[in-house]
């Protein structure tokens, strides 16, 4: 199965490098990558755990 042309693997790598927290999610279709999808999430300290210290 070939991966993907260059274009594909750069745009995962990029999607990959710019998340603190998230999901990647690649669809292929006939050994094909044909789709990307990326979820990110923010994540928030605990304000109150805070102003106790």
């Amino acid at each position: 199965m070939k991966i993907g042309n260059d274009t594909v693997i750069r745009n995962i790598k990029e999607a990959v490098s710019g998340l603190d927290y998230g999901d990647v999610l690649i669809k292929v279709h006939n050994s094909k990558i044909v789709q990307i999808e990326v979820t990110q999430r923010k994540r928030f300290n605990d304000n109150k755990k805070e102003e106790q210290e």
